[in-house]
């Protein structure tokens, strides 16, 4: 056992891991003052990470990154896909003329702005919204990004249509989510302004030659805001994406892009891969997930707490194909150390203006374990605009380290295609097709495939083995170390039931010691998706159905909003079990929280027939 070269302590064991040192080896990165990037690694990791960084300035890498060298990552169509890493400078160049916007808006008596949108196109929207609130004089911003028809209806309530600006955000056009969305609200604004006037209150954003575009101009919207070509989705949010929303709210959006060019300059080609933000932070990243730390664990102030839900669309979806991925880890509250394993990489974004001291203690905790975590000192919530463009570079260097090309998605188009399938159905024959369902358990109904249910089972056509909680714990029983465990919420995204959900993924996370998600569907599809189906076979999935308590229909559609959202359940189901991943849903009728509370129980009861497995 070699000695530790920040300062040869007497080496320490975790469980489940390799060998630890005490006192791991510090590295920090500045790029302006107040915001740094902190590694604390285990001296292994970070000799690995020194070797990585050597090597990308042997190879050039951030001057091919800069060049669109495809050769870079796979070779395939990544040049296509870089326009990101220079919208910072066109989009200051608009932001005057975004400005000049807003303020018109918000001299109409605008009260209400909502974007229509989903990934790419809703989620930095919905962190400058979490972030900042609402403006005073300002429209407040809303970001509806669920086909749940109650959710929908909610955010209806609250709104005026003669004051309410609608932002129907999609790259491509063709979304359903946004479609169906802008059908809804456009039919409910004709009903009360009237056919002339209800294109005023519509703005699109979408790239040129779109159905979007072509049907915007044909409805008279406002405004349609071009998109570019050449800037993914989960890599749009210093584009019109992130950046209308960002005005119309209110927000100084020159700040915001000041800030990300400070960061661009700073991840330049020039900068040695050692002094590079991204770079730094990518090489741990791609380094670790190499090494079985494929679990990036997000820990943030509370002032950044919604930042985790951009950067898991970003991480998953960029890194989650060909067998490999970064699992990001999102709203996990920090535990003992002893319930983490080894694939485990914490990432702590502090708020240098508004830090927690009880979540500083939290993570200097699991760092005295000796657990690897990277600490990014974020000045204050201006500073997001930076962060979006650190965590971009990085996450493509992180792909490029990892081998895969980090501008694709290729499996989030399977779930899609299921549930075109079944709309298509509906459409048809007015039903979806019927289910039986495996079990019922606890008054809630299972459902599974065939494979699954074999599996469940023990043999194919044998009674479920005796175990704890039926096929729950049957179920909750395949989790291995390594592995993560995710509830997917096919349910009104609510305050309640997160928190409800969120106890059960902690009782999962503490009592079988794996890593743990939560996300709400269909969102879910768009961000963390590509990673559950493209990525490597260690998730064990619960998802969780409901009955809608009320629905609305989709205009000139037979299909609603819950037959959409029923059969994108089923779609997502579906793809996950051709796939071969293990999977089971738990239908809890019309009453979500009673259900809730009810699967809580089992899982109790569960993980207490299982017991704490040693690992």
């Amino acid at each position: 056992m070699t000695s530790n070269r920040a300062g040869g302590a007497a080496p320490c064991k975790h469980p489940g891991d390799a060998e630890y040192y005490a006192g791991p080896i510090d590295r920090r990165t500045s790029y302006m003052a107040s915001q740094t990037l902190t590694q604390r690694l285990p001296a292994d990791l970070a000799d690995e990470v020194e070797r990585c960084l050597k090597d990308w300035d042997a190879r050039d890498g951030s001057r091919r990154l800069w060049d669109g060298d495809a050769s870079l990552w796979t070779g395939g169509d990544e040049s296509r896909w870089l326009g990101w890493l220079r919208i910072v400078e066109r989009q200051r160049r608009e932001s005057g003329a975004l400005r000049g916007f807003a303020d018109a808006v918000a001299s109409e008596g605008i009260a209400h702005a909502v974007v229509l949108g989903m990934g790419g196109s809703s989620l930095c929207p919905e962190v400058l919204r979490e972030t900042f609130g609402v403006v005073p004089g300002r429209p407040e911003l809303h970001v509806l990004d669920s086909t749940d028809p109650s959710q929908i209806a909610a955010l209806e309530k609250r709104l005026d249509p003669g004051r309410t600006l609608f932002i129907v955000s999609s790259k491509s056009g063709t979304t359903l989510e946004p479609a169906i969305f802008k059908a809804h609200f456009f039919d409910r604004t004709t009903t009360a302004l009237g056919a002339e006037r209800a294109g005023r209150r519509f703005v699109a954003i979408t790239d040129p030659g779109s159905k979007l575009e072509i049907e915007a101009a044909r409805d008279r919207f406002r405004a349609v805001y071009a998109g570019e070509p050449s800037v993914g989705g989960r890599y749009s949010a210093l584009s019109h994406f992130g950046m209308v929303p960002a005005a119309v709210m209110g927000l100084d959006v020159e700040r915001l892009l000041d800030g990300a060019a400070r960061m661009a300059a700073a991840c330049g080609p020039g900068a040695r891969a050692a002094d590079n933000p991204g770079v730094a932070l990518g090489a741990v990243l791609g380094t670790a997930a190499r090494r079985g730390r494929d679990k990036l664990t997000l820990v943030a102030s509370p002032g950044l707490r919604d930042l985790g839900a951009w950067l898991e669309q970003l991480i998953a979806e960029s890194t989650g194909k060909n067998g490999v991925a970064i699992i990001p880890v999102d709203r996990e509250r920090p535990g003992s150390p002893e319930i983490y394993g080894g694939d485990r990489l914490f990432a702590y974004l502090r708020l240098e203006s508004a830090p927690d001291p009880a979540q500083d203690r939290a993570v200097e905790t699991i760092e005295r374990a000796g657990l690897p975590v990277i600490r990014l000192a974020v000045a204050d919530t201006w500073a997001l605009g930076a962060e979006f463009f650190r965590w971009e570079f990085a996450t493509a260097v992180a792909g490029a380290i990892l081998g895969i090309n980090p501008f694709d998605q290729p499996d989030v188009e399977a779930s899609k295609i299921a549930t075109r399938a079944l709309t298509e159905e509906y459409e048809a024959s007015g039903a979806l097709p019927a289910e039986t369902p495996f079990a019922t358990q606890g008054g809630l109904r299972l459902y599974t495939d065939a494979a699954n249910a074999a599996a469940l089972r023990g043999a194919p056509a044998g009674p479920l083995r005796p175990g704890a909680a039926g096929p729950l714990g049957a179920h909750l029983r395949r989790l291995r170390p390594g592995d993560y465990f995710a509830l997917l919420a096919y349910l009104p995204m609510t305050a309640r039931h997160e928190d409800l959900l969120s106890a059960i993924r902690h009782r999962v996370r503490d009592g079988a010691r794996v890593a743990t998600c939560l996300g709400f569907g269909p969102r879910f599809l768009h961000s963390t998706g590509q990673a559950y189906k493209g990525g490597p076979d260690s998730g064990v999935f619960l998802q969780v159905t409901c009955d809608d308590a009320v629905d609305l229909p989709v205009p000139g559609r037979r299909y609603s909003f819950g037959v959409v959202k029923a059969a994108q359940a089923r779609g997502d189901f579906r793809v996950l079990a051709d796939r071969g991943r293990r999977a089971l849903r738990v239908h809890l009728g019309a009453d979500v929280e009673s259900g809730l509370r009810a699967l809580g129980e089992m899982v109790d009861e569960a993980l207490a027939g299982i017991g704490r497995r040693a690992d």
